[in-house]
């Protein structure tokens, strides 16, 4: 069974929260590419890490804020794909903003220390990534965690060879990415691939961006593709194994209607 959502989040928060610190950096012309960006996310996604990423924030809600430890647990699962800033915002509005900011510090400490340390990538990824460019499929990572700690996992774990670009926390929100490379790439259809509500709701209300969604189950909490699917994903399963056929099927791979607005 899923985690509950924390009473206080509702549909459009997730897909609307932004916590944006845009850094100066040279525009990149923009450029044709052969078929398409298909745009990763790195936590739970690349990474095989969200479990122990989750037993992280438990702990450090508990220390900050007197949560109990499967509380905090639950609403960061039920959070995650936003910053942890925005994370604690929303789940923690009436605490002094000095309070939240050395919390999510420490989270990130931490994060590096216990999570990245020890984590590992998902198993079919180093297939899959290299199977996806000899497909002539360009790949770029967007991430909620500092881009140069996702250059460093991704170095480590012999991937960043493959990806045009990764933008993190400092270049924006994964909305602002997604605005980002519409520019680089203007036409080309972009493929968002995440494991989060956050991830799904926020491609699936993007111009051109088809939501890819990877599945999860872990302890006490479980994102089944029907989930997903329901988020606004075009496809979802627990692997990625298959993605390289669901991107070569238009049929397989088309976005699902977006709602009307109801006429008052």
């Amino acid at each position: 069974m899923a985690g509950p959502t924390p009473p206080s989040l509702s549909t459009s928060q997730y897909a609307e929260m932004a916590h944006t610190v845009i850094q100066d950096e040279p525009e990149v012309a923009p450029r044709s590419i052969e078929r398409g960006l298909v745009l990763f996310d790195l936590d739970g996604t690349i990474l095989d890490d969200i479990g122990l990423i989750a037993d992280v924030a438990a702990d450090v809600l508990f220390r900050a804020f007197g949560t109990p430890a499967a509380e905090g647990r639950l609403h960061y699962l039920a959070t995650t794909g936003m910053p942890f800033e925005a994370q604690l915002s929303q789940l923690y509005p009436a605490a002094p903003v000095d309070l939240r900011n050395q919390t999510a510090k420490i989270f990130h400490q931490r994060k590096v220390a216990e999570a990245y340390a020890v984590a590992g990538i998902f198993p079919e990824m180093p297939k899959l990534l290299k199977r996806l460019s000899a497909e002539r499929w360009t790949m770029a990572v967007s991430t909620g965690a500092e881009r140069e700690m996702a250059d460093l996992m991704l170095e480590r774990e012999g991937l960043r060879y493959w990806f045009e670009e990764v933008l993190g926390s400092g270049q924006g929100t994964k909305r602002e990415h997604l605005l980002e490379f519409h520019r680089r790439y203007p036409g080309a259809p972009i493929f968002l691939v995440g494991d989060s509500r956050f991830d799904m709701e926020v491609a699936h209300g993007s111009e051109g961006v088809v939501a890819i969604g990877r599945a999860s189950s872990l302890l006490g909490w479980t994102l089944t593709p029907d989930d997903l699917r329901r988020w606004g994903a075009a496809w979802a399963d627990y692997t990625l194994t298959a993605l390289p056929e669901v991107l070569a099927d238009p049929a397989a791979r088309a976005a699902p209607a977006r709602p009307r607005a109801r006429r008052r």
